[in-house]
Formats: structure tokens, C-alpha cells, sequence
């Protein structure tokens, strides 16, 4: 049997959605072991002056406990 937990995190990129999750994750991945899933619970922009200018993202990251 396997215990997981999950931690919500925040993470930005100044060029996409996917590369702020991508971002995320991997900067997870340096303290967390044994990612299985992560789940983008929110999305949000920074706009200044009329343009995106840091994509947002908050994210549900799933890891299983080692025993």
C-alpha cells in the first residue's frame, strides 16, 4: 500500500502556461521525490501596458510517501 500527499505550489513564466506548469514541476522535483501528478487548479496573467507579461499558474503536485 502507498501513501500520497499532495502540496500546492505557484509558479510563473514570462512566455507560456505550459512552460510556468513546466517550471513548477521541475522546481518540485529538486525537494520532492516521487512526483506522480500535478493538477493546475488556477491560471492568472500579469498584464502592463496592454501586454502579457508573466503567465501564473497554481498548481496541486501529488508525491508518494517513501515508507
Amino acid at each position: 500500500m502507498s501513501v500520497a500527499k499532495v502540496t500546492e505550489i505557484i509558479a510563473s513564466s514570462t512566455s507560456s502556461f505550459e512552460d510556468a506548469v513546466q517550471q513548477g514541476v521541475s522546481r518540485a522535483s529538486k525537494t520532492l521525490k516521487n512526483i506522480s501528478s500535478a493538477w493546475v487548479k488556477d491560471q492568472s496573467v500579469l498584464v502592463n501596458n496592454d501586454k502579457i507579461t508573466e503567465y501564473r499558474v497554481v498548481l496541486k503536485v501529488t508525491f508518494v510517501l517513501n515508507d
